[in-house]
């Protein structure tokens, strides 16, 4: 299994930078990856984790769809869908969203199943849910929760004997600080061209 784990690596570091380059290319190669993490973390028992790849499946081909098409606006295709803001509304609501749905998961992983480390393991599913929506949709606020998925993750791997994706997880706090600090440059730059714009979500 190490060389599955060596190759999804490979792939989730390279699938990251590109969503930093605001790269199309980001989400079939993130798709190979989550493809590849499906297997593994059934063979380690992270159920959690597991059920969270197989949305993700789902969720890398509505980015690839919502990233090429929908920048468009009135009709008129524009060259690149913009990076947006979280509503102020939707900044308070995402995290208690996640908080609360964290800890009915992490009940339901540890009475019903043999899951190691429920709640810990709810966290990053859920939030990692939250990160994913938000990556899609292209709003800057994706790189925070990734931030917190990451800082879990590193330790639960490490904990679980999965050495090189808890590196991954250390590669991953890197590149997500250095999303947030490219992406609010981006959306910075351009709203000093057009009114700022906030999203729901």
């Amino acid at each position: 299994m190490i060389a599955i784990e060596a190759i999804a690596v490979v792939f989730g570091l390279v699938c990251v930078w590109l969503c930093i380059r605001q790269n199309i290319w980001c989400w079939p190669t993130g798709l190979v990856q989550v493809v590849l993490y499906l297997f593994i973390f059934y063979e380690v028992k992270l159920y959690s984790d597991m059920l969270l790849h197989g949305i993700y499946v789902l969720m890398q081909l509505y980015g690839w769809y919502w990233w090429l098409h929908g920048g468009r606006q009135a009709g008129t295709p524009v060259s690149r869908l913009p990076i947006r803001r979280l509503s102020a509304s939707a900044r308070i609501g995402w995290p208690l969203l996640v908080i609360s749905a964290s800890l009915v998961w992490g009940w339901l992983m540890a009475s019903q199943t043999d899951a190691a480390l429920p709640y810990a393991d709810a966290f990053t599913t859920v939030a990692s849910l939250v990160a994913q929506w938000l990556l899609a949709r292209k709003l800057l606020e994706t790189w925070l929760f990734w931030i917190l998925v990451d800082l879990a993750a590193i330790g639960i791997y490490w904990f679980k004997a999965l050495y090189l994706t808890s590196g991954l997880y250390a590669c991953f706090l890197i590149l997500a600080l250095l999303g947030l600090l490219a992406w609010r440059r981006d959306y910075r730059v351009r709203s000093r061209q057009l009114l700022p714009e906030s999203a729901p979500a």
